[in-house]
């Protein structure tokens, strides 16, 4: 073998930003053919971030449509990857995490004998509906998967409970963590206007984030109304909500939120404007996945808008709590942060156990060791 042909497939705003980073590291190395396979499962909010990192896509199957379900989601997406692998014959097939592309990916891969790397590998709720769907994708993409890239120990542990191969899974970190080296500037001009005239050092800044499809309905209106109570009982509090464009989301958060004062409701920004955002703002209110580790590498604490998470390590190191959705939960626990200063500082100033900024080198290392290229000694992310 001269060279390991990788195809990298993504589709979503979130998968796009934790693959970028090994999608560039790839890129560096003569000894991997690395092509990008885009879903467009998400299709605005991807292209920013392609357009960060400039990442033109070789594929693109742009499926994305207006109210899409995960059964239309799924087919297209296995269609359109059976005639990708096809024509590629690649050795090596990475996908990212949970989505319904990363599933789908692994299917499609798995139909036609291709070796899968599950990047972020080994997330666990335990419960099949929470998250839903990811739960069920990435314990479906795990049983199909050939290398486990795990972020954390706890992750490597509940890929063995499962019956992987210790040997066939790499703990490296989290690669968003490497994206942020990437977005992050401390003396960053924001495109929107709106964000420039917040008053960071004087106000307590309140990032918030919440669209996940088991907190639509009653979930996001208690959230919404939370926040109305937080800032209404805080006059030196300002929030700032990142509303996601589904109508299911956006039609309950303009309706409750959309004449509160010192409430700024604006569309999802690209990754850049959300990575500096939270590196100005006080602390985070979010029920996504991807917020929990990033939040904490900046020292912001982290207020977790569900049940469960399968990213317990944050929990367990202190830089998150999980409150849920009931509206008294959120209230309190809002308080408390912008109340009590040693609260805060505890929160803030716990270790992120999620990444060093090297995940992408060790996934490649990973890579190259399996197919027996290169033999690499490189230290575990712990």
């Amino acid at each position: 073998m001269d060279k390991i042909k990788v195809i990298t497939i993504f589709g979503t705003r979130p998968e796009a930003i934790k693959m970028a980073p090994l999608v560039k590291q790839l890129e560096k190395n003569p000894r991997i053919e690395n092509k990008v396979c885009v879903t467009a499962q998400h299709r605005q909010m991807l292209d920013q971030v392609l357009e960060l990192f400039n990442i033109s896509p070789d594929f693109d199957l742009n499926i994305m449509q207006s109210r899409q379900t995960l059964t239309g989601i799924t087919t297209k997406v296995l269609e359109g990857l059976e005639e990708v692998f096809l024509q590629e014959k690649p050795h090596l097939v990475l996908v990212h995490g949970d989505t319904t592309t990363t599933f789908t990916g692994s299917l499609a891969a798995f139909y036609q004998k291709i070796k899968i790397g599950h990047v972020e590998a080994g997330l666990r709720t335990f419960d099949k509906y929470f998250p839903f769907p990811e739960e069920m994708n990435r314990k479906l993409t795990g049983a199909m998967a050939d290398l486990h890239f795990a972020p954390t120990l706890g992750s490597k542990q509940n890929l063995m409970r499962e019956g992987i191969n210790e040997k066939d899974i790499f703990v490296t970190g989290n690669t968003v963590i490497d994206a942020m080296e990437f977005t992050v500037e401390d003396s960053y001009i924001f495109d929107n206007k709106e964000l420039n005239d917040i008053k960071y050092n004087t106000s307590k800044v309140i990032m918030v984030t919440a669209h996940r499809r088991e907190n639509w309905g009653e979930g996001i209106e208690n959230i919404c109304n939370a926040l109305k109570d937080i800032v209404e009982q805080n006059e030196d509090v300002e929030i700032v909500y990142l509303v996601h464009l589904n109508p299911v989301v956006k039609d309950v958060v303009y309706r409750i939120l959309g004449d509160t004062s010192r409430v700024h409701l604006l569309s999802p920004l690209d990754t850049k404007e959300t990575h500096n955002l939270m590196n100005r703002c006080y602390m985070v209110m979010t029920d996504s996945g991807g917020l929990q580790e990033e939040a904490p590498h900046l020292g912001k604490p982290v207020l977790v808008l569900r049940d469960v998470t399968e990213r317990p390590e944050a929990v367990e190191a202190g830089t998150v709590k999980l409150v849920g959705t009931d509206k008294g939960n959120i209230v309190d626990a809002a308080n408390k942060l912008i109340r009590d200063s040693k609260e805060y500082e505890k929160m803030s100033r716990a270790i992120n156990p999620y990444g060093d900024g090297k995940a992408s080198r060790r996934i490649e290392a990973a890579i190259l060791e399996y197919f027996d290229m290169e033999k690499i000694n490189y230290k575990e992310f712990s």
